[in-house]
């Protein structure tokens, strides 16, 4: 099925408008001081739990030896911490200290805060079309 040429300069106007939103949201509390790698891998092991350099690298889709850096930067600002994997005395599990649990948790808390000053500063006609315009993203995900 052919896409007219407003659709697909909507598109990409959707795609560069999330990532810079998407950015802009990181930046209010990370604020470059975590890769987007070791923001992502704190996620992961907030949603995941503890794993290893290796799982953590694939589900990322990096090497295993870029994961091992930004692991270690993670740890080195005690965000992380290692611990030996309970079968396999190879390996160590990483998972969130509860300094970077309580940093995830403070972030998202930021970052939701900031998103509502921004939404609030649009027009009551911009705040409904803002309101509508989550549904569809909700719903394109979902096709």
């Amino acid at each position: 099925m052919p896409v007219s040429a407003p659709l697909e300069t909507a598109v990409t106007d959707l795609l560069i408008g999330a990532k810079q939103l998407l950015k802009r949201v990181h930046e209010e509390w990370y604020g470059g001081e975590l890769s987007w790698s070791q923001i992502s891998t704190i996620i992961r092991l907030e949603r995941g739990g503890p794993a290893t350099t290796a799982d953590l690298a694939r589900a990322e889709g990096v090497t295993p030896q870029s994961m091992g850096t930004a692991l270690a930067g993670l740890e080195a600002a005690g965000l992380v911490q290692r611990n030996p994997h309970p079968t396999d005395g190879r390996q160590m599990l990483y998972g969130l200290t509860d300094t970077g649990l309580a940093a995830r948790t403070t972030a998202v808390g930021i970052k939701r805060a900031w998103l509502r000053r921004a939404a609030a500063e649009l027009t009551p006609t911009e705040q409904r079309t803002l309101v509508e315009a989550a549904a569809l993203v909700r719903r394109l995900k979902q096709l």
